[in-house]
Formats: C-alpha cells, structure tokens, sequence
C-alpha cells in the first residue's frame, strides 16, 4: 500500500501522504470520548477523510468491516465503551487494518490502567499515540498525571517508547513541544512544528490520533503515516494560531482556524514551515 519503509522522512513525503488521504478520502471509524467527538469528526473531514463515530455493541464490528482504519480513545471510559473497543478491535485485527490507540489519562487510575492492558494484551496496536505521562505509564514505567495532562515532557518519554514499540512492534508516538516517533527497528524522527495554543483547546490531541488513523490507512508504513500525519497538525496548528492572532483572536477563533488550516494547506505552506529534526534512526 505505500513505499518501502525507509528511515528517513522528507517533506516530500508528507506532501503525498497528505494529497493521498485528501485523494481517497479513507473512512475511519473512532472509538471517541465524548468530549472531543465533534472536533474529531470535522478535523478529519477537513483532511479529507471519511469519519464515523459508532460504539454500539450491535454495530461496531460491522462498522470496522468496511472503514479503512480504527482509532481507539479511552478519554470517557466505561464498561460498555470497553467492550464495543475489543469488539472493534478484534475485527480490524482480522481484517488487517490498521488500529491507532489513544491511552487518554493513561496512570490516572487503576480502572483505566486495567482498560488499556486489557486491550493491548489482546490485540497490540499498530499505533500508539500519547504524551509523555501516557507513552511511560503504558510502557509500564511511574509517571506523573494531572487527570489527562501530562507532568512528563515528549523528550522525557523517548525511552519508553522505544521500550513499548520493541515489546509489542507498534508505532509509538510521544506529543509534546517536540513530537516524537519511533517504532520497533530502532526508526526516529522528530517533529518541531506546532504553538502552544493547541494545548488550550479540548480535543486537539485527540483529533491527531484520528490523523493518524486517516493517514495509516493510505500510507502502508505505520511509521511514516504517523510522522507525516503529526507533521501536518503541527504545521496547521502554527499556521491557525497565527491567523488567529493576527485577526486579534484567541484560542477561540484558533479552533476554526485549524479547520480551515488542514482544509487549505497547500505543498508551498507545509514545505515552507515544516521543520524535521534528527535522529531519523536510532544512535549507534
């Protein structure tokens, strides 16, 4: 489905990952809370995929028998909400496709911690996505959380997601100031774009995992999906926040900006502002 996997991520790279989900428009089917529902949804019509938010027992395995990929978020547990997630998850799984988990909160209580082992023991996920407080509780490491905020930075997280991806052979990605993604043949890259202002808004981390699941579903190396995926929020989100300031806004007028951002980026915008740092691949 994509080029062979490589250690490196070019611009040009991300240029065609991103044309390739506006071009195909893949269904993603979100397993969401039920905070960040509506902005995950029109945060990837705005990419140009296809969402559907469905978490009824009756229907889920049906739903995920046609989408193209699964994002699982864990943001408002419950009982029922777990269940509808394995289901789910145990027919991407049959099928192939590729699921991306959001470990929302993860450290925060031990119900949640018992949810997120319950569905990573079963299934392992192509993708992780979290950051830095979630990556180093899931990968089994103390860390600190103030509900679902992290206390640990994306860098402090780096060797526990090194740690989960060779365990479980998933894609981990580490949000923060400094985006982070590695997987289990030692691959990194970082990414350096974004605004502070995208922490101030409910959901926007929460959209990127949907992203990634738009992106995974067209671009065959799970790694670079991720990358490519985060790259493009991180250029949308610097991008609306400096339309919003210059329109005397805030985070408010920021939000709708974002839409409009992934709507109307462009190859000259993203190869302009894009910033990816090294190491593309683990130190010797």
């Amino acid at each position: 489905m994509g080029a062979a996997a490589r250690s490196t991520l070019t611009p040009a790279d991300v240029w065609a990952d991103l044309q390739a989900v506006r071009a195909r428009g893949p269904l993603v089917h979100s397993i969401t809370n039920f905070v960040v529902m509506n902005l995950n949804a029109n945060v990837l019509l705005a990419l140009g995929a296809s969402p559907v938010m469905a978490h009824a027992h009756e229907e889920v395995a049906d739903m995920a028998s046609i989408a193209q990929a699964l994002v699982l978020n864990i943001g408002t547990l419950d009982a029922a909400w777990i269940e509808s997630m394995r289901i789910a998850q145990a027919r991407a799984h049959a099928r192939g496709i590729p699921v991306v988990l959001d470990p929302v909160g993860a450290g925060a209580t031990p119900y949640r911690n018992l949810a997120l082992a319950s569905l990573i023991d079963t299934h392992a996920p192509s993708i992780l996505r979290g950051n830095g407080s979630e990556v180093m509780s899931v990968a089994g490491l103390a860390a600190a959380t103030r509900g679902v905020d992290s206390a640990a930075s994306s860098d402090d997280a780096v060797a526990a997601a090194r740690t989960f991806a060779a365990r479980t052979g998933a894609v981990v990605c580490v949000s923060g100031a400094i985006d982070h993604v590695v997987d289990a043949d030692g691959r990194w890259v970082r990414l350096a774009n974004g605004h502070p202002w995208m922490t101030r808004i409910t959901g926007v981390g929460c959209s990127a995992t949907a992203m990634i699941g738009a992106f995974a579903a067209v671009q065959g190396d799970a790694w670079r999906a991720t990358a490519s995926a985060m790259a493009v929020m991180g250029v949308a989100g610097e991008w609306a926040a400096e339309r919003a300031q210059a329109a005397g806004g805030g985070v408010g007028r920021m939000q709708g900006e974002l839409l409009d951002a992934l709507h109307l980026l462009d190859e000259a915008t993203l190869l302009a502002r894009l910033r990816v740092l090294g190491p593309q691949a683990k130190p010797a």
